[in-house]
């Protein structure tokens, strides 16, 4: 039922757990999906759960997973099918009029499916048709340069590994993944600054913080399992100080399902409502510059660490001192009181923890909000301490271990090195595309092929319009996926769907049953092992159609693939030997918890330039020209409680307050007012960027907490609005959480 209704109690508590049991019950999934729950996360023999990056605690308890991650298990565990009787009764065209909400809720493929143009509908094909037909498009009717390969961040890393050979093999480095499209800046930013792309604390580090810097993201709802730790934290005594233009639930309040003197009392815990700072959409850099500045003028900086392990320090001070406090107010939207109050907390701090999400990384001055991050931490020494360091969350369980193994369309040369010795074949050494050199190949008629092991590249990517007739342009589209989406609906000329197994669900080979590995985003290396019945007996691993395709595609290929296939073991022997830090590599994954990978900043080993961290001074105006045209609103993306990246599992946003929709326009009340609207009316957001119109009509204004001049609307609904010139420099990750818009009442 479509309704606004204000939330009025504090993230998790009842509602969550009354959410994870609709949830399990909703899919029917009550018995199986309650089963996989209580292996989810746990150390020996469990599932590592399918949906956010997380890192489990060493002290977990038997019940390690979150209302997120019981809405991930119920999806792959649904009792739903679709088989080829489906496709039989509808045609492309009517399904592509489906809403992607309706697309979720038809559960799990069934079959492998081609594309037949005379009907317009998908029909079952044998797999090793199938792997024979792409093979054979891919010797004989294309090139290495025109065909992608794309990845999404829930495949394992024994896949990706077999993955990237395998494209490298064929003569590719057109590896585009969905890190492009999210912590990109990060991984840029991090490798120039301190050597790794990667976080520096560890799981336990919070416990020892006395200050928090939460940036950029909603915890409640992308990573629920991430408040245990920021409860923890503040029980422990320290300070959070949440900085985000929308006032979420999640970062005031927060009610431990597992804690029964909160469930019973109706007692929380406070996180950061005390310290929220609501900046202006896009005016982080702005705001951490205010910070520095701040802290320069009042604060002690630990002079001893800058000396003896950074570089850049006196020019970075130079560009801070001459930056005007009025500029960067207009600029952040905050006063210049509020950013030295946080400068304050920070000279008083001990050990500080900065934590960010997308937030930070969807704008055009991307690099720079990571950049100025590092730069705050290296002002007191707290990287490379206990206590504190860099914590960016990523998304995807696996995004993070899918770069580790080689998804990266820039690949590492002496990684190369090691490829080339083991395997015995020379990979390609040139840079390939990325998602949005891919999106502008496409745009030009230069790609014929585009594989995606799992994901939605059609929903995930920016300027959705032109990229759905884009991908229709292919000779060739291939997707390995476990329900249907958007991208099996805009395809080539010639299409296929491969279903694969489920993470949750045994994965049986010749040797037994196979696990996999997942990276977190803290660096954990752990196994993961399904043990569900496949949806069915056609399902095949990613790994088996990975290999089923490398084995067409390319005669005599040096990859021993059935052996990797029969025991993923062989698959680790291989990693251990190409990939750095994966020594033993068998042996170590299989203590309880795994293995910890390591990072160099962590340890103060400084792999850059200089052999020492790096200040970086911004290179990007505060507030792009483009944000600054008259009544121009800045318009930010979320997503809903309700869904996980482009996966909509409901249609409720319970903590905004939004149930049985999604079209929607968050707006200040004070703003609806001023413009002489009303809460509720339909208004219609019109992108301004370039010469093209791009709009989104008929959303209902939502009041919400956030700044004059800002509104927020949900993702990838609202991709259609990001052109592609709309990106960070160099790291190119669309701008999604800062886009200009005018916005006028619908007719």
């Amino acid at each position: 039922m479509k309704k606004i209704e204000v939330y009025p109690a504090p993230a998790g508590g009842w509602a969550s757990l009354r959410g994870t049991a609709s949830t399990l019950l909703g899919k029917d999934t009550l018995l199986k999906g309650g089963s996989t729950m209580r292996r989810v996360n746990q150390p020996q023999g469990g599932i590592k759960c399918p949906s956010c990056a997380w890192p489990d605690a060493s002290h977990a308890k038997s019940i390690d997973f979150c209302e997120s991650g019981a809405k991930a298990v119920a999806f792959e565990s649904t009792a739903n099918r679709i088989t080829p009787e489906f496709f039989a009764q509808h045609t492309v065209s009517e399904l592509k009029n489906w809403s992607d909400y309706e697309l979720d809720q038809l559960g799990r493929l069934t079959q492998p499916l081609k594309y037949d143009a005379a009907t317009d509908k998908y029909v079952a094909v044998e797999w090793q048709q199938a792997f024979d037909d792409i093979g054979t498009f891919l010797r004989q009717h294309t090139t290495p340069e025109r065909a992608v390969f794309y990845t999404s961040g829930k495949v394992g890393n024994e896949p990706a590994f077999c993955y990237q050979l395998m494209v490298r093999e064929y003569g590719s480095n057109n590896l585009p993944d969905c890190s492009n499209m999210c912590h990109e800046p990060t991984s840029v930013a991090l490798a120039e600054q301190i050597g790794v792309g990667k976080a520096t604390v560890i799981r336990s580090d919070f416990a020892e913080c006395d200050l928090i810097l939460s940036m950029g993201h909603n915890p409640g709802t992308n990573h629920p399992r991430s408040l245990i730790a920021l409860r923890e934290a503040r029980k422990n005594g320290a300070t959070i100080v949440a900085v985000n233009p929308m006032r979420e639930k999640s970062l005031m309040r927060y009610r431990h399902p597992q804690s029964p003197v909160e469930m019973l009392t109706g007692t929380s815990t406070n996180l950061a409502s005390e310290h929220y700072v609501q900046v202006k959409v896009g005016g982080d850099s702005a705001f951490l510059t205010g910070v520095i500045k701040a802290f320069l003028e009042h604060g002690t900086p630990d002079y001893a660490f800058i000396n003896q392990h950074t570089s850049g320090f006196d020019a970075f001070k130079h560009f801070i001192e001459q930056q005007d406090w009025t500029v960067l107010e207009q600029a952040a939207g905050i006063s210049q009181q509020q950013m030295q109050d946080v400068a304050h907390l920070y000279d008083q701090s001990k050990n500080t923890i900065c934590m960010w999400g997308m937030g930070i990384t969807q704008h055009e001055t991307s690099l720079d909000n990571v950049h100025l991050i590092v730069n705050l931490l290296l002002l007191k020494g707290n990287i490379g301490r206990a206590g504190s360091g860099l914590c960016p969350v990523r998304g995807h369980s696996n995004v993070q271990g899918n770069r580790t193994v080689g998804i990266h369309e820039k690949p590492d040369q002496a990684m190369l090195d090691r490829i080339e010795k083991y395997f015995g074949f020379a990979p390609p050494r040139k840079d390939g595309l990325d998602t949005l050199a891919t999106l502008q190949a496409m745009q030009q008629g230069q790609v014929d092929f585009l594989m995606g092991l799992a994901g939605n590249f059609a929903k995930a990517t920016p300027d959705t319009k032109a990229t759905l007739r884009n991908l229709e342009n292919l000779k060739m589209t291939v997707m390995v996926s476990i329900s249907l989406n958007r991208s099996h609906l805009h395809h080539g000329q010639q299409a296929y769907i491969l279903p694969a197994l489920a993470r949750t669900e045994g994965d049986h080979q010749d040797s037994g049953f196979q696990g996999i590995t997942i990276e977190d985003s803290m660096c954990n290396i752990t196994l993961s092992t399904g043990t569900n019945p496949p949806a069915s007996n056609q399902l095949r691993s990613e790994t088996a159609i990975i290999a089923g395709i490398a084995k067409s595609a390319i005669p005599n290929s040096r990859i021993p693939l059935d052996k990797f296939l029969n025991n993923y073991d062989y698959i680790r022997d291989a990693i251990a030997q190409v990939v750095s830090g994966f020594e033993d590599f068998n042996t170590r994954v299989r203590q309880p918890r795994g293995f910890y990978l390591g990072n160099s900043a962590r340890e103060r080993n400084w792999k850059t330039k200089t052999q020492k961290a790096q200040f970086i001074a911004p290179q990007l105006p505060f507030i792009p020209d483009v944000l600054q045209q008259p009544d121009t609103f800045r318009l930010t993306t979320v997503r809903a409680h309700g869904q996980f990246n482009t996966t909509i599992y409901d249609l409720n946003d319970r903590y905004r307050g939004v149930y049985g929709e999604r079209d929607v326009l968050f707006m200040h009340p004070d703003q609806i007012s001023a413009k002489g609207w009303q809460i509720g009316q339909r208004v219609d957001v019109t992108a301004i960027y370039d010469n093209q119109t791009r709009c989104l009509n008929q959303l209902k204004l939502m009041p919400f907490d956030l700044p004059m001049g800002c509104v927020a609307t949900y993702y990838p609904e609202a991709n259609d609005l990001v052109p592609l010139q709309h990106h960070a420099p160099r790291a190119n990750t669309p701008a999604y959480k800062s886009i200009p818009v005018r916005i006028q009442a619908s007719v």
